[in-house]
C-alpha cells in the first residue's frame, strides 16, 4: 500500500486534505491524523470493518480499547450515556476541558461496536482541540476511533514524519497538521458517586489536564494500576504496565546512586532540565544526551518534548542502553513519570 502524506500548510492544501481524509473515511478506511495531544490512527468508530484495519495496522491486541472522538458536543448522547445522578458532574467537566485532552468513560449505546470498546459496556470519549481534526470529524459527522499512530506498545507520535516511521505502506494517508502542541495523550477520567456534593475522579491514565486541574470537580483517586490490567483486560487505553517501550533497552532512575555504569556499554542520558546539581550529568561519559526542559526545568514543555526526544535516542546506533532521569512527579510530571514507568517495564530494564 501506497501511504500519502498530505500537507495543511495553506489553506488550499488544507481543505484538500481535509476532502482527501473525509472520502477514505467515508470508505471505510483509516488514516492518521493530528490531534493536541498525539497523532490518532483514525476511523469510522461505528463501522466494525474500519475499526479493525486500525487494529491490523497497529498490531494492536483486541483486548485494548479505544477512545471515540465526537465531531460536537451535540453526538454524545449517540456515542454514550450518562448516569443519571452524575449528569450535572459531567457537564461541569465538559463544559470546562472539551474541547481538549480530557477522556471521559462512559456507559456505550449500541451505536458503538463491541471491537472499538473491546467488548467492555463503556467508551472513553473526547472531542480533539485541533482545528484540522475538528474539520474532519466535523465534515464526516460521524463519531472518530482514533488511537495513537503507531504500532502497538511503541512510542506515540507527535509528527506526521514519525507516524510514517511506523505506519508507512500500512495505511492510505497521513494528514500532516504539523507538531502536537501538547505531546502526551489525553487524560482518561471515570467519575464515581461519592458521598457529599463532589464525585470521585477516577483517573485511569494521567496526561495533560493535572490532578490540580481536576481536583476541583471531585475527589481525586489515581487508578492506573490494578488487578485487571495486569490480566489484559484493561479499563481504558493506556493502562497496560508495559506500553510506550523505544526499542533500545530504557531504564528509569529514582535516585543518581542507583547507576553504577558497566564496563564497554554506550549509555544515552534522557535528563530532566540538564543541571549539573541535580547528579545526573556527571554519572558517566554520556553517549548521547537529550534534556526535556533545559535550564529551570518547566513540566508542560517537559510533556511537549517527551515523545519527540525518546523517539530521538532510539534512533542512534551508538548507544547500548536509555538512562531515565526522573521528573517531578506532579502536575503534567505525573503524566511524564507514568509513561517513564511503563517504557521501562515495556523494554525489560
Amino acid at each position: 500500500m501506497l501511504t500519502e502524506i498530505a500537507q495543511t500548510d495553506t489553506p488550499e492544501a488544507t481543505k484538500a486534505a481535509i476532502n482527501r481524509a473525509v472520502l477514505l473515511l467515508q470508505a471505510g478506511e483509516a488514516v492518521a491524523l493530528p490531534t493536541e495531544t498525539v497523532y490518532g490512527l483514525a476511523a469510522d468508530a461505528t463501522n466494525p470493518v474500519a475499526v479493525a484495519k486500525i487494529f491490523e495496522a497497529k498490531e494492536r491486541p483486541a483486548f485494548d480499547p479505544l477512545i471515540v472522538h465526537l465531531p460536537q458536543r451535540k453526538a454524545l448522547p449517540e456515542v454514550a450515556t450518562i448516569p443519571d445522578d452524575l449528569e450535572s458532574d459531567h457537564a461541569r467537566l465538559i463544559e470546562n476541558f472539551w474541547p481538549g485532552p480530557l477522556t471521559i468513560v462512559l456507559p456505550k449505546t449500541d451505536a458503538i461496536p463491541d471491537i472499538v470498546t473491546s467488548g467492555l459496556p463503556t467508551v472513553g470519549v473526547r472531542m480533539s482541540d485541533h482545528s484540522v481534526f475538528k474539520q474532519i470529524a466535523r465534515a464526516l459527522d460521524k463519531p472518530i476511533a482514533a488511537p495513537s499512530a503507531n504500532r502497538f506498545g511503541r512510542i506515540s507520535p507527535t509528527s506526521a514524519s514519525a507516524v510514517a516511521e511506523e505506519l508507512d505502506g500500512r495505511i492510505p494517508l497521513i494528514v500532516d497538521g504539523g507538531a502536537c502542541a501538547r505531546g502526551l495523550e489525553s487524560t482518561i477520567i471515570r467519575l464515581e458517586k461519592a458521598r457529599g456534593p463532589k464525585p470521585f475522579i477516577h483517573i485511569l491514565r494521567a496526561g495533560p489536564i493535572t490532578e490540580d486541574d481536576l481536583k476541583k470537580f471531585g475527589k481525586i483517586v489515581r487508578e492506573s494500576h490494578n488487578e485487571a490490567v495486569e490480566a489484559n483486560a484493561p479499563e481504558a487505553p493506556g493502562m497496560l504496565a508495559s506500553h510506550y517501550a523505544p526499542r533500545t533497552p530504557l531504564r528509569l532512575l529514582s535516585a543518581p546512586d542507583e547507576f553504577v555504569p558497566q564496563p564497554g556499554l554506550r549509555y544515552a542520558l534522557l535528563s530532566y532540565r540538564g543541571q549539573k546539581k541535580d547528579r545526573y550529568l556527571g554519572l558517566t561519559d554520556w553517549a548521547e544526551l537529550l534534556v526535556l526542559s533545559p535550564g529551570s526545568g518547566k513540566l508542560p514543555e517537559a510533556g511537549i518534548r517527551f515523545f519527540h526526544l525518546l523517539r530521538q535516542l532510539d534512533k542512534f546506533e551508538n548507544i547500548d542502553e536509555i538512562i531515565a532521569e526522573p521528573v517531578p512527579d506532579r502536575g503534567v510530571g505525573a503524566a511524564i513519570m507514568e509513561r517513564l514507568r511503563k517504557a521501562a517495564a515495556g523494554s525489560g530494564v
